[in-house]
């Protein structure tokens, strides 16, 4: 993390939700990548979930963790491809206040050399609702490792500059989290 400025490192409250209608928590290697990733990076595992790939039932959970207080991001993996059940983006993006321009293309661009041009079926997206970054990644340990280290890692952490998503996000209880472009 090429930026890292003198600030304090503000740990987030972040869930993480698996899209899948053959996993179980026990093979989830996906969602647990995530899950091992942010907690290495000193980030909270606030709750983890799996739902199979129905835009009604993945609208529900990111509704309810868009809603709780606490929930500052929401990392899912799954339902990001082609395939008739492949429903992820269709069920987040009428959630979503404001989409992150551009998140889709940079995933795609950073997971071409690990995967090939498979990486132009990922429809990968991210955006604002309520003060939580929802991000959506395909469902494969691999591109979860490549989208934490390549793209949300430094755009999650405090610290890194001059801007990132921090300062956007729901504040917690006694923590001053300071706007782009701030020194300390």
């Amino acid at each position: 993390m090429a930026h890292l400025t003198q600030r304090h490192f503000q740990p987030l409250n972040i869930a993480v939700l698996t899209i899948s209608d053959t996993r179980s928590f026990e093979t989830d290697t996906s969602g647990q990548t995530l899950a091992d990733l942010l907690q290495t990076a000193g980030h909270v595992l606030i709750d983890r979930g799996l739902v199979k790939d129905d835009i009604y039932q993945i609208r529900a959970q990111v509704s309810q963790w868009i809603a709780a207080p606490e929930v500052q991001v929401v990392l899912m993996t799954g339902g990001t491809g082609f395939t008739a059940r492949d429903n992820t983006p269709q069920a987040v993006l009428p959630l979503l206040d404001k989409q992150v321009d551009g998140f889709g293309e940079l995933f795609r661009q950073v997971s071409l050399a690990e995967i090939g041009m498979s990486s132009l079926q990922s429809r990968a997206l991210a955006g604002m609702s309520n003060g939580v970054l929802v991000c959506c990644l395909p469902g494969s340990p691999g591109a979860c490792r490549t989208g934490w280290e390549q793209i949300l890692a430094g755009q999650l952490d405090s610290r890194t500059g001059p801007c990132n998503f921090t300062p956007h996000l729901k504040p917690q209880p006694g923590v001053v989290v300071e706007p782009c472009g701030t020194r300390s």
